[in-house]
């Protein structure tokens, strides 16, 4: 990793909602106006955006988003942890405000986290952090702590897709993948903001019980460009290969022969982590990895119910503690 680094001097996060929320409610004011740092770092040659919340002091959390996604989906969750952790959450290679990468292997995920985790100092204060990661997110850290037992404490995956191979295989048709699945195909520069935010969709596809959360995400998914506004994502994070099929079939086994400590929260009402998948982690020998289901949540669980969500968290950290 090369020494092109820096960070813009401590800062709220209220700035995020300007264009993107007209009336956020109290809750996402209070926790957008909590302190946090910005920055950037060079990972394999590729600039990573990051966020910083909190005393460097405490135990510390590395945060994970999800495919096509940002950063800025724990904005509104890190804040609330804060006053207990030491918070990083930063924006996957090829996506959000991060650099894009020819490619992206699991053992080049695995060192960006690793090298995120070490410039921003949460391995600096003797206490191992703890791995949140959200669906894609979730391969991701597996991959990192797996690379790095000796690193970090635990890994609390947040409905990352889990699904028995038999179903996935019979209905693979219904488990659409997001975007172009293009490579190679440029994003479409849409004429103003309000045209692109029409096309804004979560995937898999599902209302949210917190709209501002949808305003805010699909806002800062956007960027403005010469002639309009497009994707922050990079559509060079498209395979190129065959085998996704193969590799969604295996995370179950993974998950459980994952190093450390692993507890699972998912949406109650999640298409891609359900009862089913509980049963079936157990099958395989999960039996010790917690299983913690949020009510009246579906896979985008932060946009639900992220109390809650905040909630469950807190309570699997606590025991880890």
């Amino acid at each position: 990793m090369t020494q092109t680094q820096h960070s813009r001097p401590k800062s709220t996060a209220l700035d995020d909602l300007n264009g993107a929320v007209t009336q956020p409610s109290k809750w996402l004011t209070v926790a957008l106006s909590v302190e946090r740092e910005e920055g950037w770092l060079d990972s394999n040659g590729t600039p990573i955006h990051y966020f910083r919340w909190g005393d460097p002091s405490k135990p510390g959390l590395l945060m994970l988003h999800g495919f096509l996604a940002h950063s800025r989906c724990f904005a509104f969750i890190a804040p609330l942890l804060a006053d207990d952790y030491h918070i990083v959450a930063y924006d996957l290679s090829g996506m959000g405000d991060s650099g894009a990468r020819d490619d992206y292997p699991d053992d080049i995920r695995a060192t960006e986290a690793l090298d995120v985790a070490q410039h921003t100092g949460l391995f600096d204060n003797g206490k191992k952090p703890t791995v949140i990661a959200h669906s894609y997110g979730g391969i991701v850290g597996i991959a990192a702590v797996n690379a790095h037992p000796e690193k970090f404490a635990g890994l609390i995956i947040c409905d990352l897709m889990v699904i028995r191979p038999e179903i996935l295989k019979n209905h693979a048709n219904s488990f659409r993948r997001p975007g172009s699945q293009n490579p190679d195909k440029p994003n479409r520069i849409y004429p103003d903001y309000e045209s692109a935010k029409q096309r804004f969709v979560l995937a898999p596809p599902q209302k949210v019980e917190q709209p501002e959360l949808l305003d805010f995400m699909a806002y800062h998914s956007l960027k403005e460009v010469e002639g309009g506004w497009t994707w922050k994502f990079s559509p060079s994070v498209f395979p190129r290969v065959d085998g996704v099929e193969n590799r969604w079939s295996e995370v179950g086994q993974k998950i459980v022969a994952t190093s450390g400590r692993v507890a699972i929260i998912y949406g109650r009402e999640s298409i891609l982590f359900t009862p089913d998948s509980a049963d079936y982690i157990r099958e395989l020998g999960g039996n010790s990895i917690p299983i913690i289901d949020i009510p009246y949540a579906r896979h985008h669980l932060m946009l639900d119910q992220p109390i809650a969500f905040t909630t469950a968290l807190k309570s699997v950290l606590s025991l880890w503690q």
